[in-house]
């Protein structure tokens, strides 16, 4: 069920309707509502796939309850470990067999050997990788006693399979999802109205930006050897904006729709194509997954209290894990693997932590020195996508070897009417991103315009824009991952 889809429409008013004047009596009949519907919601592409959700939540829930009452380091390790290995197993049976499998018979193939192993047909459950993720860090905590586990089925399932965030994130912690769980949730109208406005947002991203954005990005990445420079710089630019819209637009409307049930979820993109530097940029960008990888991998390696090497080594682990982590491809290997080289100066300066602030955190517009930070570190993110867009590593290169070209100055050779508009478009949502900024999302401020006329105005401006540039309606990006 598509969050810009009809059914969901139909599907979260509803399911709002019932959760405060039909469900709102107790507490555990509250959240086995929310269960139910968020079985639902994720039963709706595929039915069978329940199953897989079912197991990992099970198993993490019995072994929470184990770790209340047994307390020897090596027993505790063995719960642990098969908590990871069932996690994981199925995550890598499903999403990365056939890669393993065909890296090995490519691998053998360089020393003469030639044997053939079968591909598996396996169709990838949607957001796989983000529930297991959320049901390891339930484990991983109560293991280490940061929190203890719960002995509530299904307050444990409803946190498991909560519907806003289920498919493409936040990456919640039980440490602070769970606890909202087991208190009594009061109707609050401000942030319901809050939540509408972020809801509201996130479909300006999705359906104004990025799905007008990946029309032209998808034909220019398809055929990127009929263009010249400054068209496939024009397709890294909309990928760019694709990528960005599409998962930030998700995560803002799943955070909204969360507040309409009295949720709080963690902030996940805090505006990083204004960013100074790497290091910035992935402070903001997919916070919730690069601080999972920060908590539960980086600083277990060592972190940054260790030795330079070390502190080298943990920065490749951690960039190309997680590249691995969005999908089985060696495009996506390399990207994470950019991204670590990109981060090495700043790391070998001791530079990694200098831009803590807000941009331009007490002036309208940043100085000459910061936006050429923030132009300079958008470009190098650009040239990474390229790696994370494309079909091949091969393509990749191809494409960024293209752009390195004099006509890149040059007048595109794909350029219409509606690719002005779009850009035109992408330009007047930077400039209401910069101006919301110093929020968790660029509108949470438009309650404070006085003029209500002016304030109303603007809401109905957005809404029919997205009747108007409603007509490319592509799926969720993260859905794959």
């Amino acid at each position: 069920m598509l969050f810009n889809s009809f059914e969901f429409a139909v599907f979260l008013p509803l399911v709002f309707i019932l959760y405060w004047f039909v469900f709102n009596k107790n507490l555990k009949i509250q959240n086995a509502f929310l269960l139910g519907v968020s079985y639902v919601f994720y039963g709706w592409w595929d039915w069978r796939f329940l199953s897989l959700i079912f197991i990992s939540s099970l198993v993490d829930f019995q072994i929470g309850k184990c770790f209340s009452h047994i307390q020897k380091p090596g027993h505790r390790k063995i719960l642990l470990g098969i908590s990871i290995l069932v996690n994981l197993g199925i995550l890598g049976f499903f999403k990365y067999f056939n890669f393993f499998a065909e890296s090995f018979v490519s691998a053998f193939s360089l020393f003469g050997k030639s044997f053939e192993i079968s591909r598996l047909e396996l169709l990838l459950p949607v957001g796989i990788s983000f529930y297991t993720f959320q049901t390891m860090s339930y484990t991983i905590d109560v293991y280490f006693k940061k929190m203890k586990g719960t002995h509530d089925f299904i307050q444990f399932f409803a946190y498991v399979s909560f519907f806003p965030q289920l498919v493409a994130g936040p990456i919640e912690r039980a440490v602070h999802l769970l606890p909202q769980f087991e208190i009594k949730r009061v109707f609050d109208i401000y942030k319901a109205k809050e939540g509408l406005r972020q809801i509201l947002w996130g479909l300006i991203k999705k359906v104004v930006i990025a799905d007008n954005c990946a029309e032209y990005a998808n034909q220019i990445f398809s055929q990127y050897s009929q263009h010249n420079a400054a068209t496939l710089a024009l397709g890294a630019l909309f990928f760019a904006f694709q990528i960005y819209g599409d998962f930030s637009g998700y995560s803002d409307i799943a955070t909204g729709s969360a507040k309409l049930f009295g949720f709080r979820l963690m902030q996940n993109f805090s505006f990083p194509y204004f960013s100074r530097d790497i290091s910035e940029f992935w402070r903001r960008w997919h916070i919730s997954l690069s601080t999972w990888f920060r908590d539960y991998l980086y600083i277990p390696l060592g972190g940054s209290r260790c030795s330079k090497l070390k502190q080298i080594r943990n920065t490749f682990i951690i960039f190309i894990v997680s590249g691995f982590w969005h999908g089985a491809n060696w495009t996506f290997l390399m990207w994470g693997a950019v991204h670590a080289l990109y981060f090495m100066p700043l790391l070998l300066l001791g530079r990694n932590r200098t831009h803590l602030d807000i941009v331009a955190s007490q002036k309208l517009l940043p100085d000459l020195k910061e936006f050429v930070k923030i132009v300079f570190t958008f470009l190098l993110t650009c040239i990474a996508w390229i790696f994370f867009r494309a079909e091949s590593l091969k393509d990749a290169f191809f494409y960024i070897g293209r752009l390195i070209s004099f006509d890149i100055f040059s007048k595109p050779d794909m350029l219409s009417a509606k690719m002005l508009l779009i850009l035109l478009l992408i330009l007047i949502f930077m400039m209401i991103e910069w101006i919301g900024r110093h929020h968790d999302f660029a509108l949470q401020n438009m309650k404070r315009i006085s003029n209500r006329k002016l304030r109303w105005s603007m809401y109905y401006g957005m809404i029919l824009a997205l009747f108007i540039f409603s007509g490319n309606q592509q799926q969720f990006i993260y859905f794959q991952f």
